[in-house]
């Protein structure tokens, strides 16, 4: 039985990458975006290279849209091995002081809230595969251990959006993990990714940070679950 699995925020960079890589598997990919002529020219890039995959229109800010995308998959393959929740935005980068609830809250919105609200849209057809998964990528800005590390200081600025919402990530990743019998989550940290969400100022390729996704999508159901991981192994909470 053909594997099917769903990667939203997938038009471009990171996203796009993971759907070429499980593609390329042979499993039934949905790349799911939320602007439909970005997503609809990356499905026909993607075909020109030889992968079969399917688009499906999914805003995670939307309870509309991503039920509607649920109703779509439901109807066309009737279950999801492997959800992916990947979609994310970094927001204004500005110093806390400067931080207003309202730039906060539309970080969470896409970051946060969208994950849970797709998650839950899916949980349905997740539960009908034989081993689900979900992956929730993350970063290692959303690491205290890593955030309070010095050498990323002149790096990475002081900021409240981007790293909170990943933390809130990971804790939700838990919780689902202690929650969900039978379904393995996992959060990944792809890593300091070249995409336009760091302005293509990261130190790796997508093809690169695509790994540890890919890794975590393919585990057996005897694979880890409630952890958070990179492309080298375990990151500290």
């Amino acid at each position: 039985m053909t594997t099917t699995a769903l990667v939203t925020g997938a038009n471009k960079g990171l996203g796009r990458e993971t759907v070429r890589r499980l593609a390329a598997l042979g499993w039934d990919v949905f790349l799911a975006a939320r602007d439909a002529g970005r997503g609809g020219a990356a499905v026909a890039e993607l075909a020109a290279a030889g992968l079969d995959v399917r688009f499906v229109p999914l805003d995670v800010t939307s309870d509309e849209s991503v039920a509607t995308a649920a109703d779509t998959v439901r109807a066309e393959v009737g279950r999801l091995d492997v959800l992916v929740n990947n979609a994310g935005v970094g927001g204004r980068v500005s110093p806390p002081t400067d931080t207003t609830a309202a730039s906060l809250r539309e970080v969470f919105e896409v970051n946060v809230f969208g994950a849970v609200r797709v998650t839950n849209a899916f949980l349905p057809l997740l539960r009908a595969a034989e081993r689900p998964r979900v992956v929730m990528v993350s970063s290692g800005m959303g690491s205290f251990t890593v955030a309070n590390d010095p050498r990323w200081f002149d790096l990475v600025p002081a900021q409240l959006g981007y790293p909170a919402s990943k933390a809130a990530l990971n804790m939700i990743t838990s919780q689902y993990a202690r929650a969900l019998d039978g379904v393995l989550v996992n959060a990944v940290d792809p890593g300091y990714t070249a995409t336009d969400l760091t302005d293509h100022a990261g130190f790796q390729t997508v093809a690169e940070d695509a790994d540890v996704i890919v890794r975590l999508a393919r585990v057996d159901s005897d694979g880890p679950t409630g952890g958070f991981f990179d492309r080298k192994g375990i990151v500290p909470w």
